[in-house]
């Protein structure tokens, strides 16, 4: 079982940077993989990025690429999200996740384990 705490949400203006936490409990928090998924209003929830075990693969969806990117502390049993040029349309719900698959999932029916989310509002 692995627990997931999401933090760092909040409001920014447009070209503003986020910085997002993830803490997990557990032991074996270096056997999982950790995305990054968000919902926007109205939005199915959708991928953003995920790094893996060793933090030797990362992959982003094309409308975050450049601007997002996703590290692990496996000592600290942390996951970061950091968002610079922030967009309008990346005002969400961002929850993140863990995958004890061996791989790093695109799909969220890859993961096995979520937090409860983080809100994230850009203005224009």
């Amino acid at each position: 079982q692995v627990h997931l705490v999401e933090s760092g949400g909040g409001f920014v203006q447009a070209g503003g940077s986020l910085r997002l936490s993830c803490a997990a409990s557990g032991r074996t928090f270096r056997s999982y993989a950790m995305g990054w998924f968000r919902q926007g209003p109205g939005k199915e929830r959708e991928f953003v990025g995920v790094i893996s075990k060793l933090s030797s693969t990362t992959y982003y969806a094309d409308s975050v690429k450049g601007r997002f990117t996703i590290s692990r502390e496996n000592a600290k049993n942390t996951v970061i999200l950091q968002m610079n040029s922030l967009k309008p349309e990346d005002t969400a719900v961002y929850y993140c996740a863990a995958s004890d698959a061996g791989l790093a999932p695109r799909v969220s029916s890859g993961y096995d384990y979520w937090g409860q989310g983080t809100q994230v509002t850009v203005s224009s």
